[in-house]
């Protein structure tokens, strides 16, 4: 292992960075088939308590990956470096062996195991951008992770409907099997992580030295930006509300409104990556971070509007559902993607603070899942009634004008505190008497 290690080492950086974004990407894309598989079935004519049996599967898994961004607040900000590839393993074999338990026990004792397997998976992230992260090549290789958000939600969505359809296996085993299908791949990109060299010297100067955190820092960073914090969770809550929204319930959005293509959901995806990956990529290409954290709050922004803009068209009849629903999809992405990806890498670079990614995500992560449960069962116990179609539409105009203002918001305050420290900085300076 060490021999291989020393000898990826000696490759060159950019070959390095390829290796490493393409392994992060197959090793969270390996997870999705564990995670998201059930939300293929519609489990239908199943209710309990008037609720959907689906519903109470999705707000189970919910709640335990909510559990496990809290607990990863800790976990991943005090998280050591060589502990990453075995808590991943461990991980997500917990959540496969509920998925076999989910199998076997019936409904509906088994929506528990749905709990049991989210809370583990919640953790993947964390540690999988652990290995990118502080390198002056994360946007590229985030990028291309972040991509397997939106590709690997519609690939597993693809190969469990070809699972059931082809196959003849019901709604219940797929996950399982489905998650099978994907543990040789998992072991090979998280084998191939392991053989990434840690950042280098450069990386450390360009982007500032990551290093685990303990409570007080913690405390300390979230203190200094208050404001811009809760700006950002506001915008995050919400994207993640409708991306969820729109993950979970995907086969029922385009149910509802006619479309039943089993490899809809594949395609439109493939052209949202595609889009946000270029996007995302391009920011390697400023290497100041000031500047690139103020790009990343206009990528947000610019996601905002094209949301805004698409449904707008779209209720006027100006667009058929295909297009406004890859409109939509990419504008959730294109503010998603860099809160998941490089928000929080520029943000700590922009601002000299030494610590690690990870433990911002998860306090994002914390809230923006907290506020996707409450969403559900607001909507399930409250409105049943309107179809997952209508309710995608009529919400996520909300996330467009909202998101879009905080986003605005957050930019300016940013660039005050960036001045700011700029002006300390030169007074600091001239207060210096030379000896």
């Amino acid at each position: 292992m060490q021999k291989l290690r020393e000898r990826v080492a000696k490759l060159p950086y950019g070959v390095i960075s390829v290796l490493a974004a393409i392994s992060a990407f197959g090793a969270y894309t390996s997870m999705y088939a564990f995670r998201k598989a059930f939300a293929a079935g519609t489990f239908s004519g199943l209710q309990y308590w008037h609720i959907d049996y689906k519903v109470w599967l999705v707000v189970a898994q919910i709640i335990g990956y909510t559990l496990s961004k809290f607990y990863g607040i800790k976990f991943i900000a005090e998280l050591k470096p060589g502990e990453r590839a075995k808590n991943i393993l461990l991980l997500i074999g917990i959540a496969w062996i509920a998925l076999l338990l989910f199998a076997i026990v019936p409904a509906p004792y088994n929506i528990v195991f749905l709990l049991i397997n989210g809370f583990p998976l919640g953790l993947i992230w964390g540690l999988v951008f652990g290995y990118l992260e502080g390198r002056k090549s994360t946007e590229f290789m985030a990028a291309v992770l972040s991509i397997s958000l939106i590709f690997a939600s519609g690939f597993v969505k693809t190969i469990a409907k070809a699972l059931m359809h082809n196959f003849g296996i019901g709604e219940f085993n797929m996950p399982v099997i489905t998650g099978a299908l994907f543990v040789l791949p998992l072991l090979l990109f998280v084998f191939i992580l392991e053989l990434i060299p840690p950042p280098t010297e450069e990386d450390m100067r360009l982007r500032t030295k990551r290093q685990p955190m303990n409570a007080e820092e913690r405390r300390n960073f979230l203190q200094r930006f208050l404001p811009g914090i809760i700006l950002t969770l506001i915008i995050y809550v919400l994207l993640t509300i409708m991306r969820d929204v729109r993950d979970n319930f995907e086969v029922e959005i385009w149910g509802s409104f006619g479309i039943r293509d089993t490899t809809i959901y594949a395609k439109t995806d493939t052209i949202i990556s595609v889009i946000v990956l270029a996007a995302m990529s391009l920011l390697i290409l400023i290497r100041h971070n000031l500047k690139a954290f103020m790009v990343i709050h206009l990528m947000i922004i610019g996601g905002c509007v094209l949301i805004g803009a698409g449904t707008a068209l779209f209720v006027a009849g100006l667009i058929e559902v295909k297009v406004w629903m890859t409109l939509a999809g990419l504008g959730l992405y294109m503010g998603y993607v860099p809160y998941n990806a490089v928000f929080f890498e520029r943000l700590l670079a922009s601002f000299h603070y030494k610590g690690n990614v990870g433990f911002l995500i998860y306090v994002a992560d914390s809230m923006g899942y907290l506020g996707s449960v409450s969403v559900l069962l607001v909507k399930e116990l409250g409105q049943p009634d309107i179809s997952w179609g209508i309710f995608f539409k009529t919400s996520i105009l909300t996330v467009a004008v909202v998101g879009g203002i905080c986003a605005s918001l957050s930019l300016l305050y940013f660039l005050r505190e960036a001045r700011k420290q700029k002006d300390d900085i030169k007074e600091d300076q001239l207060n210096i008497i030379p000896v």
